[in-house]
């Protein structure tokens, strides 16, 4: 039989017959021709692929509609990840690639310089011209791949290849960037295109003026306008309707009204027109614009609908002028107009605010009675009315019915009834509500935890919180952070003593305080002069392994310089900016002022010292003690006195302060010297006979 014959050539295996009677055909090395029928997506798996999909599965979720070659060199990119020799080789194993090709595969591709670079080697392919569908496709990727600057190069890109951009090239950079709120990109897109000489049709130019006013640009809309009617186009409704909503925006309702006059000679405004400006306005908090808008709508005859009235009646009652809501809400019944939930919510939450809590009731009753089922929301607001005028019973029965409905009641509804009892001290309906709450599933500590921060808000209710807390206590109802809000409160109210018998009492409790209650410990000993607790309380939060407030590194730097242990006090200056994100910038010009002190130079110290105040800083004992630290460290004792001296020129130390602070001065100063020559001694190993010689230099 004779031998078959080989296939005959194709496109698709891509190469000729090969000749059979080639006397080099077994060569050692035979030279491979690519194959696009044996390829396959699956052969090469992509570097980066979503969690939880195989390398094909994610490659046919980003490519599955493109074509068999497209498919191919997205998978190249994806293979090799950066454009060089391998994939270029693999692109010229192509016979061509179309502007239809390359169109394609940007459409999908991620990496906007693997795009960039293919969209210009496609280019130089002999023969080949880019098409629109290419300059558009490859402006979607690098506005897709946040390179929006780059996209806006592409007309300009387009003109020098021969191809001036159209109008449809420009409409979709400037969606591209109105879509992202880039409004000044839009700008910048526009005056390239007039640049090119392409003038917007209507419907472009509203996209334009819309995109400016969305993003606070109306005076550039404004001057968009005045070209569309250089042009001598004609304005539709949507474009007057785009510079009355920025003109509300900007609160210029005469210039509105007068844009809607101008609009009647082409179109009437519509009900939707008077909406969209009332909404911009309450947006705005323009309420008697709002009132100007509807009665020009009144004098067109346009009559309002639900949203209409729901718009502006809410608007009215979160602008504090629920009374002209009200009006309008009986207007809505007279015209038998279906009123919402959320009007009724609005005027109930209103009517509480101005104290009216009677009407608010009687809104309650005409909601129930239209046949709505009233939300927690708005019991929330009638339950603290009705607790503001001390009917706590009243304000009670409604938190039943919640109960009762099934509408799942939190804390907001139940702190009303908690601070009337207090107020009124009726502490045993105050125990009985907590136990409701329990049999509810409140998480009653926490609450009372947010109970007692909400009422020391007000310093003349801290008495009454702690006669609360002391009713509490003998039922259980206590915890570690109820006992720091009272002494952080107690202290803020300048009950220092009242605020450590409460500190003692917790650490006499089975309760173990933590860093915060040591932290107001600080604080009070501090202010009650116990230098010896405070740093205690510093130990005791050091060995917790925390770190204690801000303000308590703050007291107790100024108590330890105070009483002249200036190194231990610039210990914990250190520590506290090295623990804390953002230290007290007292702390931050200390620091400066111990580094200026090397210079030896009073006048670049008091340099710091002044920038320090006019920042808002004053000089304190943290201060001079900074002085007398560095100068005694890196300085002289003249040079500190004379820092001191321009202090007190400028008035930020006393006459009596500058002897107490100079005594301090040379008392550290001799400490100081002291620490040099006990540590000369023990370098030299001296120490022994100066203790044989009873010297006084070396501490007992």
């Amino acid at each position: 039989m004779p031998p078959r014959a080989p296939p005959p050539a194709t496109f698709l295996n891509g190469h000729r017959r090969p000749t059979y009677n080639n006397p080099n055909q077994n060569h050692q090395h035979p030279r491979t021709t690519f194959d696009l029928q044996k390829w396959s997506p699956e052969d090469s798996a992509p570097t980066t692929r979503q969690p939880g999909l195989s390398p094909s599965q994610h490659f046919f979720s980003v490519a599955q509609t493109l074509s068999p070659i497209a498919r191919y060199i997205v998978d190249s990119f994806k293979k090799h990840r950066h454009w060089g020799p391998p994939v270029v080789a693999d692109l010229n194993k192509l016979r061509r690639v179309t502007p239809k090709l390359v169109a394609e595969v940007l459409k999908v591709q991620a990496d906007p310089v693997m795009s960039s670079k293919f969209f210009h080697w496609a280019g130089k392919q002999k023969g080949y011209k880019h098409d629109f569908a290419t300059y558009n496709a490859f402006a979607y990727c690098l506005n897709r791949n946040n390179q929006f600057r780059a996209a806006d190069q592409v007309p300009e890109l387009m003109n020098m290849q021969g191809k001036p951009p159209t109008e449809k090239q420009f409409e979709i950079l400037i969606r591209m960037h109105s879509d992202c709120n880039r409004g000044l990109r839009v700008y910048y897109v526009y005056e390239k295109m007039k640049k090119f000489g392409v003038k917007p049709r209507v419907f472009l130019y509203n996209r334009i003026m819309d995109a400016l006013v969305k993003t606070g640009h109306f005076d550039l809309s404004m001057s968009v306008y005045n070209d569309f009617k250089d042009d001598g186009l004609v304005e539709e409704g949507v474009t007057f309707m785009i510079l009355v909503k920025g003109l509300c925006k900007a609160g210029r309702v005469d210039e509105a009204l007068e844009l809607l006059r101008r609009m009647r000679r082409l179109c009437k405004p519509d009900v939707f027109a008077y909406t969209a400006m009332i909404k911009i306005l309450v947006s705005e908090g323009n309420l008697d614009g709002c009132l100007r808008v509807w009665k020009e709508m009144d004098r067109d005859k346009v009559q309002p609908d639900v949203m209409a009235y729901a718009t502006l009646v809410i608007g009215l009652c979160k602008g504090n002028r629920v009374e002209k809501g009200y009006e309008f809400f009986k207007d809505m019944k007279e015209k038998r107009y279906l009123i919402d939930r959320a009007i009724y919510g609005s005027l109930i939450e209103g009517f509480v605010n101005d104290g009216k809590v009677g009407v608010a009731c009687d809104l309650l009753q005409d909601l129930l009675n239209s046949g709505y089922r009233a939300d927690l929301v708005i019991y929330n607001h009638l339950i603290k009315g009705l607790c503001n005028v001390k009917h706590v019973s009243k304000a009670h029965k409604l938190f039943q019915v919640t109960v009762e409905e099934d509408l799942r009641p939190d804390f907001k509804t139940v702190n009303p009834m908690l601070v009337c009892y207090a107020e009124l001290r009726k502490f045993d309906e105050f125990c009985k509500l907590l136990e409701q709450m329990e049999s509810l599933r409140f998480n009653v500590i926490d609450d009372l935890v947010k109970f007692f921060a909400l009422l020391v808000e007000d310093k003349d209710r801290v008495v009454m919180a702690l006669e609360v807390f002391d009713n509490l206590k003998s039922k259980g109802y206590c915890s570690v952070p109820i006992y720091n809000i009272l002494i952080g409160a107690l202290y803020e109210t300048g009950e220092a003593k009242k605020a450590l018998t409460l500190f003692q009492e917790l650490k006499d409790s089975k309760m173990e305080p933590d860093s915060c209650t040591y932290s107001n410990a600080i604080l009070c000993f501090i202010e009650s002069q116990d230098i010896h607790e405070a740093c205690s309380c510093y130990n005791r939060i050091k060995e917790m392994s925390l770190i204690p407030s801000v303000d308590a590194y703050v007291s107790l730097v100024k108590g330890l310089c105070r009483i002249g242990e200036i190194d231990s006090a610039f210990i914990l200056v250190r520590e506290c900016l090295a623990n804390v994100t953002s230290g007290p910038r007292e702390f931050k010009y200390t620091l400066r002022i111990i580094h200026m002190c090397r210079s030896n130079d009073a006048n670049k110290v008091m340099d710091v010292i002044t920038e320090m105040v006019e920042d808002g800083c004053e000089a304190d004992d943290v201060i001079y003690c900074a002085v007398i630290s560095g100068m005694c460290q890196y300085g002289t004792i003249e040079e500190a006195r004379k820092v001191f001296s321009s202090m007190r020129e400028c008035r930020m130390v006393t006459e009596s302060d500058l002897v107490v602070y100079d005594d301090l001065l040379i008392d550290h100063m001799k400490k100081k010297t002291a620490d040099l020559v006990l540590s000369g001694l023990k370098f030299f190993r001296l120490e022994s006979k100066l203790k044989a010689k009873g010297s006084n230099l070396l501490p007992s």
